[in-house]
Protein backbone atom coordinates (compact mmCIF):
# COMPACT_ATOMS: atom_id res chain seq x y z
CA UNK A 1 0.00 0.00 0.00
CA UNK A 2 3.03 2.26 -0.21
CA UNK A 3 1.84 4.13 -2.92
CA UNK A 4 -1.85 4.61 -1.84
CA UNK A 5 -1.06 8.18 -0.59
CA UNK A 6 0.57 9.44 -3.46
CA UNK A 7 -2.62 8.03 -5.56
CA UNK A 8 -4.79 9.48 -2.91
CA UNK A 9 -3.29 13.25 -3.35
CA UNK A 10 -2.89 12.65 -7.16
CA UNK A 11 -6.74 11.97 -7.47
CA UNK A 12 -7.77 14.94 -4.83
CA UNK A 13 -5.60 17.22 -6.81
CA UNK A 14 -7.58 16.41 -9.72
CA UNK A 15 -10.82 16.45 -8.38
CA UNK A 16 -9.99 20.04 -7.01
CA UNK A 17 -9.09 21.41 -10.39
CA UNK A 18 -12.15 20.03 -11.78
CA UNK A 19 -14.47 21.82 -8.96
CA UNK A 20 -12.36 24.76 -9.26
CA UNK A 21 -13.30 24.96 -12.69
CA UNK A 22 -10.18 24.11 -14.74
CA UNK A 23 -11.16 22.39 -18.51
CA UNK A 24 -9.20 21.94 -21.69
CA UNK A 25 -5.49 22.60 -21.82
CA UNK A 26 -5.27 24.24 -18.23
CA UNK A 27 -6.70 20.75 -16.46
CA UNK A 28 -4.08 18.86 -19.26
CA UNK A 29 -1.47 20.77 -18.01
CA UNK A 30 -2.02 19.65 -14.34
CA UNK A 31 -2.62 16.47 -15.13
CA UNK A 32 0.37 15.74 -16.68
CA UNK A 33 2.64 17.40 -13.76
CA UNK A 34 0.76 14.83 -11.21
CA UNK A 35 2.08 12.11 -13.65
CA UNK A 36 5.69 13.36 -13.92
CA UNK A 37 5.74 13.74 -10.52
CA UNK A 38 4.50 9.99 -9.64
CA UNK A 39 6.56 8.99 -12.36
CA UNK A 40 10.05 10.55 -10.59
CA UNK A 41 8.64 8.83 -7.37
CA UNK A 42 8.01 5.16 -9.25
CA UNK A 43 11.40 5.69 -11.09
CA UNK A 44 13.32 6.85 -7.55
CA UNK A 45 11.22 6.21 -4.50
CA UNK A 46 12.22 2.84 -2.35
CA UNK A 47 8.92 2.81 -0.44
CA UNK A 48 10.26 -0.84 0.57
CA UNK A 49 12.85 0.18 2.67
CA UNK A 50 11.93 -0.17 6.19
CA UNK A 51 12.99 2.65 8.97
CA UNK A 52 13.68 3.53 12.31
CA UNK A 53 13.37 6.53 13.05
CA UNK A 54 15.12 7.95 16.30
CA UNK A 55 13.53 11.11 16.82
CA UNK A 56 10.49 12.41 16.57
CA UNK A 57 11.40 15.05 14.55
CA UNK A 58 13.13 12.62 11.97
CA UNK A 59 9.68 11.25 11.31
CA UNK A 60 8.33 11.61 7.36
CA UNK A 61 5.75 14.41 7.93
CA UNK A 62 1.78 13.05 7.00
CA UNK A 63 0.68 13.57 3.75
CA UNK A 64 -1.59 16.92 3.51
CA UNK A 65 -4.83 16.74 3.63
CA UNK A 66 -5.77 20.30 2.94
CA UNK A 67 -7.38 19.74 -0.29
CA UNK A 68 -9.76 17.20 0.67
CA UNK A 69 -10.80 19.33 3.64
CA UNK A 70 -11.26 22.61 0.97
CA UNK A 71 -13.21 20.48 -1.17
CA UNK A 72 -15.45 18.51 1.79
CA UNK A 73 -15.70 21.75 3.86
CA UNK A 74 -14.87 25.04 1.94
CA UNK A 75 -12.29 27.58 2.94
CA UNK A 76 -12.13 30.46 5.22
CA UNK A 77 -14.33 28.79 8.09
CA UNK A 78 -14.32 29.54 12.02
CA UNK A 79 -12.12 26.19 12.43
CA UNK A 80 -9.66 27.49 9.81
CA UNK A 81 -6.87 29.05 11.78
CA UNK A 82 -6.58 26.10 13.86
CA UNK A 83 -6.35 23.28 11.50
CA UNK A 84 -3.97 25.60 9.31
CA UNK A 85 -1.48 25.84 12.69
CA UNK A 86 -1.95 22.33 13.01
CA UNK A 87 -1.15 21.76 9.81
CA UNK A 88 2.19 23.60 9.68
CA UNK A 89 2.99 21.27 13.56
CA UNK A 90 1.88 17.89 10.93
CA UNK A 91 4.60 19.06 8.49
CA UNK A 92 7.16 19.75 10.69
CA UNK A 93 6.68 16.05 12.15
CA UNK A 94 5.22 17.53 15.64
CA UNK A 95 2.08 15.28 15.24
CA UNK A 96 1.84 15.54 19.13
CA UNK A 97 1.79 19.27 19.03
CA UNK A 98 -0.92 18.99 16.07
CA UNK A 99 -3.23 16.61 18.79
CA UNK A 100 -2.80 19.15 21.97
CA UNK A 101 -3.61 22.19 19.88
CA UNK A 102 -6.55 20.58 18.12
CA UNK A 103 -7.64 19.31 21.82
CA UNK A 104 -7.25 22.74 23.30
CA UNK A 105 -9.51 23.81 20.07
CA UNK A 106 -12.44 21.29 20.85
CA UNK A 107 -12.55 22.33 24.15
CA UNK A 108 -13.32 26.04 23.45
CA UNK A 109 -15.26 25.32 20.54
CA UNK A 110 -17.02 21.82 21.50
CA UNK A 111 -19.37 21.99 18.73
CA UNK A 112 -17.28 23.01 15.54
CA UNK A 113 -17.70 19.68 13.73
CA UNK A 114 -14.52 20.52 11.22
CA UNK A 115 -12.15 20.74 14.55
CA UNK A 116 -13.40 17.09 15.61
CA UNK A 117 -12.54 16.49 11.79
CA UNK A 118 -8.82 17.77 12.29
CA UNK A 119 -8.81 15.87 15.90
CA UNK A 120 -9.60 12.61 14.36
CA UNK A 121 -7.07 13.46 11.59
CA UNK A 122 -4.16 14.41 14.32
CA UNK A 123 -4.95 11.67 16.25
CA UNK A 124 -4.78 9.19 13.14
CA UNK A 125 -1.49 10.66 12.39
CA UNK A 126 0.19 10.96 15.71
CA UNK A 127 -0.40 7.39 16.45
CA UNK A 128 0.26 6.11 13.10
CA UNK A 129 -3.06 4.05 12.86
CA UNK A 130 -7.47 4.67 12.88
CA UNK A 131 -7.49 4.64 17.44
CA UNK A 132 -10.66 4.17 19.26
CA UNK A 133 -9.16 8.18 20.01
CA UNK A 134 -9.65 8.84 16.22
CA UNK A 135 -12.94 7.27 16.10
CA UNK A 136 -14.68 9.22 18.74
CA UNK A 137 -13.56 12.30 17.17
CA UNK A 138 -15.25 11.42 13.96
CA UNK A 139 -18.29 10.37 15.59
CA UNK A 140 -18.38 13.54 17.78
CA UNK A 141 -18.24 15.40 14.32
CA UNK A 142 -20.69 13.13 12.81
CA UNK A 143 -22.58 14.00 15.34
CA UNK A 144 -23.00 17.55 14.68
CA UNK A 145 -22.84 17.56 11.27
CA UNK A 146 -24.73 14.49 10.25
CA UNK A 147 -25.34 16.03 6.79
CA UNK A 148 -21.81 16.82 6.07
CA UNK A 149 -19.52 14.44 4.12
CA UNK A 150 -16.45 15.12 5.61
CA UNK A 151 -16.45 13.17 8.69
CA UNK A 152 -17.91 9.81 7.08
CA UNK A 153 -15.05 11.05 4.09
CA UNK A 154 -12.18 11.21 6.65
CA UNK A 155 -13.21 8.13 8.66
CA UNK A 156 -12.90 6.21 5.65
CA UNK A 157 -9.52 7.97 4.99
CA UNK A 158 -8.16 7.29 8.32
CA UNK A 159 -8.78 3.76 8.18
CA UNK A 160 -7.33 3.32 4.63
CA UNK A 161 -4.24 5.26 6.07
CA UNK A 162 -4.12 2.69 8.95
CA UNK A 163 -4.47 -0.42 6.46
CA UNK A 164 -7.77 -1.13 6.94
CA UNK A 165 -8.81 -0.63 3.32
CA UNK A 166 -11.91 -2.84 3.09
CA UNK A 167 -13.34 -1.39 6.07
CA UNK A 168 -12.65 2.52 4.35
CA UNK A 169 -13.47 1.52 0.80
CA UNK A 170 -17.19 0.33 2.48
CA UNK A 171 -17.25 3.87 4.34
CA UNK A 172 -16.64 5.67 0.88
CA UNK A 173 -18.83 3.64 -1.10
CA UNK A 174 -21.64 4.25 1.47
CA UNK A 175 -21.28 7.95 1.61
CA UNK A 176 -21.55 7.80 -2.18
CA UNK A 177 -24.35 5.85 -2.02
CA UNK A 178 -26.04 8.86 0.19
CA UNK A 179 -24.68 11.19 -1.66
CA UNK A 180 -27.18 13.70 -4.26
CA UNK A 181 -25.83 12.86 -8.32
CA UNK A 182 -24.84 16.76 -8.27
CA UNK A 183 -22.80 17.16 -5.11
CA UNK A 184 -19.56 18.90 -6.31
CA UNK A 185 -17.47 16.86 -4.00
CA UNK A 186 -19.12 13.21 -5.84
CA UNK A 187 -16.45 13.43 -8.52
CA UNK A 188 -13.13 13.66 -5.45
CA UNK A 189 -14.76 11.02 -3.71
CA UNK A 190 -15.42 8.48 -6.66
CA UNK A 191 -11.85 9.16 -8.32
CA UNK A 192 -9.95 8.21 -5.08
CA UNK A 193 -12.17 4.99 -5.20
CA UNK A 194 -11.14 3.89 -8.19
CA UNK A 195 -7.17 4.99 -7.42
CA UNK A 196 -7.32 2.81 -4.07
CA UNK A 197 -10.03 -0.17 -5.34
CA UNK A 198 -9.66 0.00 -8.99
CA UNK A 199 -13.37 -1.01 -9.34
CA UNK A 200 -17.21 0.89 -9.48
CA UNK A 201 -16.93 3.88 -7.44
CA UNK A 202 -19.62 3.10 -5.87
CA UNK A 203 -23.58 2.30 -6.75
CA UNK A 204 -25.80 4.85 -8.34
CA UNK A 205 -26.73 7.73 -6.61
CA UNK A 206 -30.42 7.46 -5.72
CA UNK A 207 -32.90 10.06 -7.53
CA UNK A 208 -32.76 13.28 -5.19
Amino acid sequence: MAYVPILLIAAAALALMRLTGLRGPLLTLGAAALALGGAGYALTGRPGLTGAPREQAERAPPIPLDVPRHALMGNFTNADHWLIIADSFERRGNTADAVGLLRSAVREHPRDYALWVGLGNALTDHARGYTPAAAFAFDRAAELAPRVPAPRFFRGLAMIRSGQVSEGIAQWRALLADAPAEASWRPMVEDDLLAISGGSPSPAAPPR
